[in-house]
């Protein structure tokens, strides 16, 4: 099929109550802004009536495409979602958080400069304003600094909004093994380590519902799968080097 302007991923996971809503502004959004579009809603193990929501969205919008999955896996379903993807710009937004503004100037930058591979939505840099709870936001910081200190991570954020260049970022999507919390942090440490170059841009973070995952489970959770993944990049690295 022919290459799109644009390609925008949207995990789903029990988003039945969430999904038809932001389709519909998605959609209309984007065809305001005459780009040649698909949206690939990644459904991933879903217990309620999001997989049957998703196929009746593809029935009505031209433009939407569903993947589905077995398992509930938001890093795995990234993942799929940008290798299916046909757009030469691929973004991904979350159902309860769409950010056109950020798409906006996302696409700006890449267009004035062919050589930047991704713009992220940063948290924590200039012009972000995080209005999340004071818990949320320390174990963002927390994990920030590991990233930094313990695996060189140069951008100040991994986490949210992404939009990438297809052809330079389509193989490292393919190359990464994580899921889960950890693909994010795993796509833009391999981008870094590839010297490919990343901007970022402010963005407002609002909580507009609780955490699908209390942080005290996700806190360990993540610490171990850092551990793992710095292993993986470390033999990497050693098996380049012979």
């Amino acid at each position: 099929m022919a290459e799109l302007a644009l390609s925008v991923v949207l995990p789903a996971h029990n988003e039945q109550d969430y999904l038809e809503a932001a389709i519909v502004d998605l959609v209309k959004g984007l065809r305001s802004r005459d780009h040649a579009f698909e949206i690939v809603v990644c459904e991933n193990g879903s217990s309620d009536a999001t997989a049957a929501l998703a196929t009746d969205l593809s029935d009505r919008f031209d433009e939407v495409r569903t993947l589905s999955a077995a398992r509930p896996d938001y890093g795995e379903a990234l993942r799929a979602g940008f290798l299916a993807a046909r757009g030469r710009v691929v973004t991904n937004f979350d159902v309860d958080y769409i950010d056109l503004a950020f798409l906006d100037a996302a696409l700006q930058r890449l267009g004035a400069d062919d050589g930047l591979a991704a713009v992220l939505a940063t948290k924590r840099g200039e012009g972000a304003d995080d209005t999340r709870s004071a818990g949320r936001r320390i174990v963002t910081a927390a994990f920030s600094a590991v990233l930094r200190l313990g695996f060189g991570l140069q951008v100040s954020d991994t986490h949210g909004m992404k939009v990438l260049r297809r052809e330079p970022l389509g193989p490292i999507v393919a190359t990464c093994r994580f899921g889960s919390d950890l693909f994010d942090t795993e796509l833009i440490l391999r981008a870094e380590r590839a010297g490919l170059r990343i901007e970022e841009v402010g963005v407002t973070v609002r909580d507009t519902r609780p955490p699908r995952t209390p942080i005290t489970r996700r806190i360990p959770r993540s610490l171990a799968g850092l551990a793992k993944l710095r292993l993986v990049l470390w033999q990497e690295r050693l098996s380049r080097r012979r």
